[in-house]
């Protein structure tokens, strides 16, 4: 799929009308053949979203056409107000799932007070996201990490099974905790409903074998049709009343109708926290799945704009009968695929979505229970990326610990109260890495012409019994300051005769209060043993903050290096030539000049 096309020059549109109308920015790669291209990937889309959007309703626990409404106007707003060429927005998975955890204990799920709240709660969302969009903070959604997500889309696709399993048995069982659900089924076994079963396990069958086999017609369709002709032959021939079968009911006949949240002060401090929690996992999905396609197109992903436009289509939605929405992945990427150009045919795919529901609507009275039932358990193992998962398990300990621990949260929390803790144990792992920089000493290679830095410890090359060098590798921040003072105090145990220290600090990007201090206070214990500190390679942006804090003085100026060759000739010069005399090492250059050494 090419996606070359004219792109308006940016130099010629004022920053702050790109802000308001992003669309500007993309507007001169609209031609007749791209609107052909963006129509029939819209078309398509809007195909895929009608089972989807009656299956994620299903899981959020509103009326099943609430996840068609979802998926149309605020799709055309964030076609428009984002900045993902392929991003399409509306009902997903996660969100219908952390929508009923976070409602469901304050009202009935589809009850009017249900859809009242989840049209406030849309709302809220869509507030925070604005706000956070023209706060500029849309790289906060960075902090929340891979392995987070992975344990938090399997924990979520466990309840969404766990939730199905009525519908796909046939039994009674009431909402609740996925433990209680399991127990009642293991007690209840005598009284499944072979044919309810017999309807959703086809169903799953038929979706499995068209994914794999028929991979250009949605598998979500096949299913979903396959098992409502097995329930209308089941109903026809046995009668409902022996089969126990029921359907979901025909669908409203209508576009989506004007709808209003509630504001009353009550209502928002209630879902104050399920509203943070929903916006934070809302976002992470939008900006990453954006990114993913940017890569795959050469586009580059606004994430302040992409937060603006997520924004922007949750608060249209919530007026207009739709729930949170958000980036989906499938969409999205069947979007891509499908041979999409411009958002535009994401635009197309909700206009047409409006079409499409009108004239099947009706149909809906012949869907069984059950095979949405399958549906979800197709889409419910489709979430768990097993691939990764056992990447990460591999390669990562302490990722891994938090893929787990958010896995289990979910399970056993809230989810909202799983993203938080996801979103904090994030953070830690982030902070962990950040604050271990690598501390190592290196040494000139004595065997090589241009005695090229190598690890002592890789290399077993021996070091100068009177300098050490050390390599550090990360920011010099408060929070990693004990750390390299706990490394370069075991080489100083190791070695205390090596009274000067060269820090080769080209891998030093930043530095704070904290680790300027740490510098000072070494380069005063140096002298103090008879020996100084010095700086190599120093960036400027480590340089300025030294500057600018008086911390530089300390240091001393003739003490910072721009080379390495530089560095040990001046060095070499301070060095104590009585212990030169006897030293065996000559590790140097500039020991070359030095007598033979002495017994």
């Amino acid at each position: 799929m090419s996606t070359t096309a004219p792109v308006a020059s940016e130099s010629r549109i004022p920053p702050w009308l790109t802000r308001l109308l992003p669309f500007l920015l993309w507007w001169e790669r609209v031609t007749p053949s791209s609107l052909k291209a963006d129509f029939l990937a819209g078309l398509t889309g809007a195909i895929v979203v009608l089972p989807q959007g009656v299956a994620f309703a299903a899981i959020a626990g509103m009326p099943l056409q609430y996840g068609l409404y979802a998926g149309m106007v605020p799709a055309i707003i964030a076609a428009f107000f984002g900045s993902s060429w392929h991003l399409v927005s509306g009902p997903t998975t996660a969100a219908s799932l952390v929508l009923l955890s976070t409602l469901s204990a304050f009202a009935p799920p589809e009850t009017p007070q249900y859809v009242q709240l989840a049209l406030t709660l849309t709302f809220m969302v869509g507030v925070i996201e604005l706000a956070m969009g023209f706060a500029k903070l849309g790289t906060l959604v960075n902090f929340i990490s891979h392995q987070v997500v992975l344990g938090f889309t399997a924990g979520a696709a466990v309840l969404i099974a766990a939730n199905q399993i009525k519908n796909f048995v046939g039994l009674p069982i009431p909402r609740g905790h996925f433990t209680d659900i399991f127990g009642y089924l293991f007690t209840h076994l005598g009284q499944i409903n072979g044919y309810v079963t017999l309807v959703a396990t086809v169903t799953v069958v038929s979706g499995i074998i068209g994914k794999k086999y028929f991979p250009r017609i949605p598998y979500m369709i096949t299913s979903m049709l396959t098992g409502s002709l097995l329930s209308v032959g089941l109903n026809y021939f046995l009668g409902q009343d022996v089969t126990g079968i029921q359907t979901v009911g025909a669908l409203p006949q209508t576009l989506p109708p004007l709808s209003h949240p509630d504001f009353s002060l009550k209502t928002i401090e209630q879902l104050a926290p399920g509203a943070v929690a929903v916006t934070l996992f809302a976002l992470t999905e939008a900006v990453s799945i954006g990114r993913a396609l940017a890569v795959r197109a050469g586009q580059h992903i606004d994430g302040n704009q992409e937060f603006i436009g997520q924004g922007l289509s949750n608060l249209a939605g919530s007026f207009f009968s739709g729930y949170v929405a958000t980036g989906s992945f499938n969409r999205s990427g069947l979007n891509f695929e499908a041979g999409a150009r411009t958002p535009i045919a994401a635009a197309f795919a909700g206009l047409l979505l409006m079409g499409i529901m009108v004239l099947v609507a009706p149909l809906a009275a012949y869907l069984p229970n059950a095979a949405m039932a399958g549906v979800l358990f197709l889409v419910a193992w489709g979430l768990i990326d097993f691939e990764h998962m056992r990447k990460v398990a591999k390669t990562n300990r302490s990722g891994t610990i938090a893929m787990v621990v958010t896995f289990l949260a979910c399970l056993f929390l809230k989810l909202e109260d799983a993203i938080f803790l996801g979103v904090i144990l994030s953070l830690v792992l982030y902070l962990n890495q950040t604050s271990h920089a690598k501390v190592v000493r290196r040494v000139p290679h004595p065997e090589q012409d241009k005695r090229r830095f190598v690890n002592v410890t890789e290399h077993a090359v021996p070091e100068c019994p009177q300098l050490r060098i050390v390599r550090i590798d990360g920011s010099l921040f408060f929070g990693a300051v004990e750390n390299v003072r706990n490394a370069l105090t075991q080489f100083e145990e190791a070695n205390p005769q090596q009274k000067h220290v060269a820090i080769v600090a080209d891998g030093i990007n930043f530095i704070d209060v904290a680790g300027a201090e740490f510098l000072t206070e070494l380069a005063r214990e140096r002298r103090k043993d008879g020996g100084d500190l010095y700086l190599l390679r120093v960036k400027e942006g480590v340089c300025t903050p030294l500057r600018n804090g008086g911390f530089l003085d300390e240091i001393r100026p003739e003490n910072i290096f721009k080379s390495k060759t530089e560095a040990i000739e001046e060095i070499f010069r301070r060095l104590d030539k009585q212990v030169c005399a006897t030293c065996p090492v000559r590790i140097f250059k500039e020991c070359e000049e030095l007598p033979p050494p002495q017994a």
